[in-house]
């Protein structure tokens, strides 16, 4: 029995007792672990029923409110609905009253209208009598100015009809120039392309010759580069042989070395054993000290929430109030955008346009209204009668603009009688190609034109021409169509057949 006393009373080693310290430390955390769970289990179970029984009293609390509510707003309405019908009463005597009035207003003022209406016709019937006179003078002013420009427009034709044949007969001579020198350009380059042609040939001939020589020089220089190569190549390989097994005598003695520095690391673990120790003791005081730190941080957590909930806000405002001045400031920019565009598109029209003006446009750009001044006067008095004062004021914003209008009108009036023209220039120009159709149909022989109708084509001293109807009497007052020419040269009519 002694002996086992004393094998009992044996004292333990360093190792152990570090072992069981660490032991009994993590069997506390565990329990303090577990104690915070159920409290922090017990505190939500709490939570959950103060929560539940607060709705319930909520509900309670405002049910009862409500009934008290609705008793207080039925009295109220009730009241305000007999003052209502009070107020009703004395606005309906009040409109009687009013419509009796406007019913005596009403039959004074169709006397008045009676009265006026009388006035009015007798006055119109007399302004009638006076614009009758003035259409009068009017027609007979327009018969007059009527007649001198339809002699105008008859002498101006005829000369424009004149020059336009010379221009015909000028530009077929032009033609006929300018074929003759196409032909001859197009021979010279074909010439020169030929003897280009044949140098580039000779050229490339020549220049591979030259190529495949240098080739062959080449080759032979790398053979010879490959050769020297090798052997140098052979005597650099023996260095290394001779380093290599130096290594070897190295790597060996390297490794006795690692042995030794094995046994210096399980030293240095033990050590470190000892070291977690007392690393424990500090951590226990570490987290008290954390614990602090935390419940601080609680705090300055909870403030900065409120402070980014702030800022949250003004940054919103602040992002609503740039997206509405964006939008604002994007859609005057392009209704400024497009106000540019319009200005340099006018401009550039203007300029263009500048160069297609006569001299007299350039001296004299705005011409005088034709109206005399009495016209002018009345004229004014009628728009002054029509014109409301919205009207009046966009007219006087658009004054600066009457003088635009003119030549606008003017440009408008000259574009319609070139269109006017150009199309009787073209009626004219068909019936001319016509009548030069018939004329070559004439001369040429073919089977197609001994088909058709034919004037020099004369069997037994008469042409398969029908006879031409009796043409009728024309009248004074009808005008006759200029009767047109075409004259071409035989030379022009044998060398396009050929």
């Amino acid at each position: 029995m002694s002996k086992k006393g004393k094998k009992a009373k044996t004292p333990l080693s360093e190792e152990e007792q570090l072992l069981l310290f660490q032991q009994k430390l993590l069997a506390e955390e565990e329990m303090a672990k577990k104690k915070e769970r159920l409290l922090s289990q017990f505190l939500k179970d709490k939570l959950a029923k103060e929560e539940h029984n607060s709705a319930l009293n909520l509900n309670k609390i405002n049910t009862q409110w409500r009934t008290v509510l609705r008793e207080v707003k039925t009295k109220e309405l009730l009241k305000d609905i007999e003052i209502l019908s009070q107020t009703f009463e004395r606005v309906v005597d009040c409109k009687d009253s009013v419509i009796k009035s406007l019913a005596k207003d009403l039959s004074e003022a169709e006397e008045q209208y009676a009265h006026a209406l009388r006035s009015h016709l007798h006055n119109i019937d007399k302004l009638l009598a006076l614009q009758r006179c003035r259409l009068s003078l009017l027609e007979e002013n327009y018969n007059v100015e009527l007649e001198a420009l339809t002699k105008e427009f008859e002498t101006e034709r005829k000369t424009i009809i004149d020059q336009h044949e010379k221009e015909i007969h000028y530009l077929q001579d032009v033609f006929m120039a300018m074929e003759q020198n196409y032909i001859d350009s197009e021979y010279e380059s074909k010439l020169e392309f030929q003897s280009m042609w044949d140098d580039l040939k000779n050229k490339n001939i020549e220049e591979k010759h030259f190529l495949r020589l240098q080739l062959e020089n080449v080759v032979e220089d790398l053979w010879k580069r490959f050769q020297d190569a090798l052997k140098n190549y052979t005597d650099a390989t023996e260095d290394r042989k001779i380093a290599f097994e130096t290594l070897k005598v190295k790597d060996e003695k390297s490794s006795k070395d690692i042995e030794v520095q094995m046994k210096k690391i399980q030293k240095l673990q033990d050590s470190i054993i000892i070291l977690k120790g007392k690393i424990m003791m500090h951590s226990r005081e570490s987290e008290e000290q954390n614990q602090y730190i935390r419940d601080d941080k609680e705090l300055v957590l909870v403030q900065l929430r409120k402070l980014k909930a702030q800022r949250t806000q003004a940054r919103e405002i602040a992002q609503e109030n740039l997206m509405k001045l964006t939008l604002e400031s994007n859609a005057t920019l392009k209704a400024l955008r497009k106000i540019v565009d319009k200005g340099e598109k006018i401009l550039k029209l203007a300029e263009i346009c500048r160069k297609f003006e006569t001299e007299e446009e350039k001296v004299l750009p705005f011409y005088s209204s034709t109206l005399t001044p009495e016209e002018q006067k009345e004229i004014e008095e009628v728009r002054a009668e029509e014109l409301t004062e919205e009207l009046a004021k966009g007219i006087t914003n658009y004054k600066g603009m009457e003088n635009f209008w003119k030549r606008y009108n003017k440009v408008k009036l000259e574009q319609l009688s070139l269109q006017h023209r150009h199309a009787q220039l073209l009626k004219i120009n068909g019936k001319l190609r016509e009548m030069l159709k018939k004329y070559l149909d004439g001369i040429s022989v073919s089977d197609e034109v001994l088909n058709q109708l034919n004037p020099l084509f004369i069997v037994n001293h008469r042409s398969n021409l029908p006879q031409p109807l009796s043409t009728p009497a024309t009248q004074p007052g009808d005008k006759k169509c200029p009767t047109t020419y075409n004259i071409i040269e035989a030379a022009h009519v044998i060398s396009r057949i050929l």
